[in-house]
């Protein structure tokens, strides 16, 4: 009597038990973005031509997004993109007709899902940012646009200041070499300054040593002309005087002998 009254009360927890409904079959009605959660603002996963066949895995309860397998992916697919055969018929996978088309009804769980299903993901990487949702990715991707954008200006004004410093710093080399060339050019001025002068100065002194020459022999000249005149005179005189004593033949005895000889 206890075995058959087990038996019978295993029988009845069994019946009671709710039935594990597998995966369904269904049906893309366009060309749908599969996604990596449950929301049109997450990442992408591949694109669902219209007509293809999916495996429905399950449907949330709040709304009508559907857990699905295409190709060996899994993602998220809007409601009113799959059909169901329900009664022989097609119909919209509804959160009323989760029940009757064995569909069970499942939570996303967004760390369990992602680490199984894309960890190759590039999306992957920013996982910490899409775990609060999209609503606060987007804001997060707005928040980080915005602070990207104010780095991009601050890297654009580093830049456009880096390129004013450098634009400055050569106007003020070019000053400097401007100032500098100028400084060569007056210390070459004053040399070539300083050279005329010497060599004018030189002039002037040959030209005063080759006056006092000269004067010096004008001077000897004169002087000679004099001296040379008053010789001159002097030997006219004295050939006068000769001249003069020619003339005068003084008178002989006879046999003088010096008078003979004159």
């Amino acid at each position: 009597m206890k075995s058959r009254f087990l038996r019978a009360a295993a029988l009845c927890a069994l019946s009671l038990m709710p039935i594990v409904a597998e995966a369904a079959e269904g049906f893309a009605t366009a060309n749908v973005n599969m996604r990596s959660g449950p929301s049109t603002r997450y990442p992408a996963v591949t694109i669902i031509p219209s007509g293809e066949s999916v495996e429905i895995h399950g449907c949330l309860a709040d709304r009508p997004w559907c857990d699905v397998s295409f190709y060996g992916g899994r993602g998220w697919v809007a409601g009113q993109y799959v059909q169901a055969l329900y009664r022989s018929n097609r119909v919209y996978v509804e959160p009323e007709y989760y029940r009757p088309l064995g569909i069970p009804t499942v939570v996303f769980e967004f760390d369990r899902y992602w680490d199984r299903n894309y960890r190759g993901r590039d999306f992957y990487r920013d996982r910490d940012r899409w775990r609060r949702g999209p609503d606060w990715a987007e804001d997060g991707d707005w928040q980080w646009r915005r602070e990207e954008e104010r780095r991009d200006r601050q890297r654009r004004q580093q830049a456009e200041r880096r390129e004013w410093e450098r634009e400055q710093d050569r106007r003020d080399w070019e000053r400097e070499q401007a100032r500098v060339r100028e400084q060569a050019r007056d210390r070459q001025e004053a040399r070539e300054r300083q050279q005329w002068q010497r060599e004018r100065e030189r002039d002037r002194r040959e030209w005063r040593d080759r006056r006092r020459d000269e004067e010096r022999r004008e001077d000897n000249s004169a002087e000679n002309y004099q001296g040379a005149r008053k010789e001159e005179r002097a030997r006219q005189l004295r050939e006068l005087r000769r001249d003069g004593e020619v003339r005068t033949v003084p008178k002989c005895v006879f046999n003088d002998f010096a008078c003979e000889n004159d």
